[in-house]
């Protein structure tokens, strides 16, 4: 029984994992690769045409050969895009005919990590069922028709492969400047560009200096160990001086695989994925875009967001957390404009997939059309202060079901009222009962928080 027999490999964002370890070895890739196209073979009744890209993590290509091997080895035809962002692959998937579209990332980890992610033809991540019959697959060993892994010579994915890469380029790139961008031109707009020394590199400079704007650009030189090393959406601090120290009129940070982007305005201060939905669902109100007045966050998206939607009569519909989980209610209730607080952003009526680059061709069109800084749009709303409390458990019953903390819950509902958000839930991975609650006095909920905490811990406390 191979390593990892029996085990879930995926969860809400693709299989992660360190890569050379299971399951990103060698042999479990290969078998990912065989059971993928074997599984798509049978849907199809045919062979399946899939496309793969990755990031630029040093480990890329060696898990890129692998699956293409495995997965040729079932009689898909596979095609390479190279270094590619997750939703240039998506978009080159839905575009160009294929049967499915992989990407080789973990996105905003570090170098020493990586992953698979799948996405269908319409951009969205690959379905539950077909998930659980690659980790039977994996749990049962299938073998492998040729031991592809062991082959000295060289794909048939990778011949031709720097002709394929630029056309695929190229057309994402295009699509994003002519489809995406529809005509708006940022002549002027002095930017600060962060790729995160990542898939982004060198894409979203070719897309804003076509654009028409002025382009600074850092973190743009991967050496397959600095992806994400100090900078991109999760080290804002590099963008933050130089937005300052150049002068300019807003910054862009983007994530590894640029599936998301965060902004720093003319100051210097962040503008975080709330603060984007509020004045992206505020332009799109004006424009007549945002449909049933309805934009989707996640339940841990600040009360004063849902607060300033409120005021603009905008609904916030809360997901949990998790893009997979933000495009199901998007699609539920047929909104245009969803997303969390990290920068992934979705607009289905663009793309199902999150796309950083998209995210910053709409937020440089909003604060045009408003003709104010990115800094006055961001200050339009009021941050609530946040307390979190983890409480220790023994268990984990149903909250419903204990009247004592369901008392309190209703107690404390009534004195947040419209002017502040509780939320309780337990953690999925500890025994620990998780206390939210935000409001415009941080005393208040402070003493609040710990209200509810201390009936917690005297009905189900460990």
């Amino acid at each position: 029984m191979p390593e990892g027999a029996g085990q879930k490999l995926f969860g809400t964002d693709g299989i992660r994992g360190e890569a050379g370890r299971f399951p990103l070895d060698t042999t479990t890739v290969t078998r990912i690769g065989r059971s993928l196209a074997l599984n798509l073979g049978r849907e199809l009744g045919r062979a399946p045409r899939i496309m793969i890209g990755r990031d630029t993590r040093e480990s890329g290509p060696q898990i890129e050969q692998a699956l293409a091997w495995g997965a040729e080895g079932a009689g898909a035809v596979v095609q390479s895009a190279g270094v590619i962002t997750t939703p240039g692959v998506a978009y080159i998937t839905r575009t160009a005919s294929f049967d499915a579209g992989v990407v080789i990332s973990a996105s905003h980890n570090p170098y020493q990590d990586n992953g698979i992610k799948v996405f269908s033809p319409s951009g969205r991540k690959l379905a539950d069922d077909m998930e659980r019959r690659i980790e039977a697959d994996i749990a049962s060993a299938i073998e492998l028709s040729v031991e592809s892994h062991e082959r000295e010579n060289t794909p048939d994915f990778l011949s031709d492969q720097a002709k394929a890469e630029k056309k695929h380029h190229q057309s994402y790139i295009n699509y994003l400047v002519n489809e995406v961008a529809l005509g708006s031109r940022f002549e002027g707009l002095r930017l600060g560009l962060d790729c995160s020394n990542g898939a982004a590199s060198a894409i979203a400079p070719e897309v804003f200096t076509r654009l028409g704007s002025h382009a600074e650009v850092i973190s743009a030189e991967p050496d397959g160990r600095n992806i994400n090393d100090g900078c991109g959406s999760l080290h804002m601090e590099s963008l933050q001086r130089l937005v300052i120290d150049r002068r300019l009129d807003l910054g862009i940070a983007f994530d590894g695989d640029a599936d998301r982007a965060l902004f720093v305005d003319e100051a210097g201060a962040l503008v975080d994925g709330d603060a984007t939905l509020l004045i992206l669902g505020d332009d799109f109100k004006k424009r007549g875009l945002l449909g049933r007045n309805l934009v989707v966050a996640t339940v841990m998206s600040n009360v004063g967001l849902e607060i300033a939607m409120r005021e603009r009569g905008i609904e916030l519909v809360r997901a949990q957390v998790g893009d997979r989980y933000v495009l199901e209610e998007l699609l539920a209730n047929q909104a245009k404009l969803g997303g969390e607080q990290s920068g992934h952003i979705i607009f289905p009526d663009i793309s199902l997939a999150g796309d950083g680059i998209i995210t910053a061709i709409e937020m440089l069109r909003a604060v045009q059309q408003a003709g104010v800084t990115l800094g006055r749009l961001a200050g339009q709303m009021t941050r609530y202060p946040q307390v979190l409390l983890n409480v220790r458990v023994a268990f984990k019953p149903p909250f419903e079901t204990l009247p004592l903390v369901n008392a309190e819950i209703e107690r404390l509902e009534r004195e947040l009222r419209d002017r502040g958000r509780l939320l309780l839930r337990y953690s999925g991975t500890e025994n620990l009962a998780r206390v939210m609650i935000e409001g415009k006095n941080e005393g208040e909920i402070t003493e609040q928080a710990n209200r509810l905490a201390q009936v917690i811990r005297e009905v189900i406390g460990k």
